[in-house]
């Protein structure tokens, strides 16, 4: 089974709220609430990966020292398996602007659960209340 590497961040505002965004019409799973990320390319560090999804998804600029490694997820998917990775981050340059048309919230992260998350997103989230409550 093919194993797809697929980063992902916690963005956390001032006030302790998570970052989730809506996958847009026409992407698997669409409608669902996930952490920001995206697809890791072959031959690129998952960080890197992270810092230029930030950028093209939300327009925002991430140094690699401001990311925090936190959890990760491993789902069996039917056709493949996905393997992500959770950072932390906490600043950033810039303004969140959805640039991709999806829908974004700001929401605790005990709020969380009450967005429909893709399968390898959902375990994420008792990390995420165990970190800021």
């Amino acid at each position: 089974m093919k194993i797809l590497l697929v980063a992902a961040a916690a963005l956390i505002d001032s006030d302790d709220r998570v970052l989730i965004a809506q996958r847009p019409p026409g992407k698997a799973l669409a409608g669902l609430w996930e952490f920001p990320g995206g697809k890791v390319d072959p031959g690129e560090r998952p960080e890197a990966c992270l810092i230029r999804e930030l950028a093209e998804e939300l327009g925002i600029v991430v140094k690699e020292e401001c990311l925090a490694p936190l959890t990760f997820a491993s789902h069996a998917y039917e056709d493949f398996h996905l393997l992500m990775p959770l950072w932390v981050c906490r600043r950033w340059e810039g303004f969140v602007r959805p640039l991709e048309g999806q829908a974004v919230k700001w929401v605790s992260p005990r709020q969380l659960r009450d967005y429909p998350m893709p399968p390898a997103d959902a375990p994420l989230i008792p990390a995420l209340i165990d970190l800021i409550g």
